[in-house]
């Protein structure tokens, strides 16, 4: 366990509920549960934080799919092949992202959060609909390939808005809904934290006291986000995200040039 107040050890615990809420709604819970382990352990190596990061994200991650696999219509075959790709994929991006250092990633996350929050203002609907379509084998294979393999390693590099993401690509490739793609996301995401989190565990960047801690709040939080998205769905969410991003946004840049 690191040097930190017992002020700080809660404020996380409770960052990893908010986060596990989050993701399990609309994903990007690492868009709050990453940023807050950057801002309060700010002398842990980034690449402890990242692996942190994967091992309580895991965990509100499964649980949050097995809620979801239980509720709602899951094409679980396909999932589990986007999930393969993306497993492959964030264990490679998991390798690369051991020598990046917190002043690389602050920046990064800062140019995601503003990416995912400018997407979220110019469209008002997100979340709320989804295109129809056939879904082809050629959908399916772009979804394994560009989807799984992709956003995986964009997971296992950096992270931060992986389940956003993944949610809007698999509306736009194979014509989800947004519960059906909520779902679907959240196999995937299973899978492309293992993949990292496995990378991480064999480096031995990963504070196990810490994270199993915070993976108990994450585990509360993905499964009660994932009754709230099957039963109001998403669009509330929107104004929530939308200030957490902006906060975090101004707090990292805060801390990126004053440091």
């Amino acid at each position: 366990m690191p040097d930190i107040s017992l002020t700080t050890l809660v404020l996380l615990c409770v960052a990893a509920a908010a986060a596990g809420w989050i993701d399990a709604v609309v994903g990007g819970g690492g868009l709050l549960l990453l940023p807050a382990l950057l801002l309060g352990m700010p002398q842990v190596p980034a690449a402890q934080i990242l692996g942190t990061n994967k091992a309580v994200a895991i965990v509100g991650t499964t649980g949050a799919a097995v809620t979801y696999v239980r509720k709602a219509p899951v094409r679980v075959g396909t999932a589990v092949r986007i999930g393969l790709a993306a497993l492959a994929g964030s264990m490679g991006g998991a390798f690369f992202a051991a020598g990046i250092g917190s002043e690389v990633l602050r920046p990064v996350i800062m140019v995601v959060l503003l990416g995912v929050a400018a997407f979220v203002m110019l469209r008002p609907s997100f979340g709320t609909r989804a295109d129809r379509g056939p879904v082809t084998r050629a959908r399916i294979a772009t979804a394994v390939v560009l989807v799984g393999g992709g956003i995986g390693f964009y997971d296992g590099l950096f992270g931060p808005g992986t389940g956003t993401f993944l949610v809007l690509a698999l509306t736009a490739v194979l014509h989800l809904d947004l519960v059906a793609a909520s779902a679907t996301a959240k196999i995937v995401n299973v899978c492309t934290n293992a993949g990292a989190l496995a990378m991480f565990a064999y480096q031995g960047t990963v504070l196990w006291r810490l994270a199993a801690l915070m993976a108990v709040f994450n585990l509360a939080g993905g499964m009660f986000g994932a009754w709230t998205a099957l039963r109001k769905g998403a669009e509330f969410v929107r104004g929530v995200l939308l200030v957490v991003v902006f906060s975090l946004v101004a707090k990292l840049a805060f801390d990126q040039w004053s440091g």
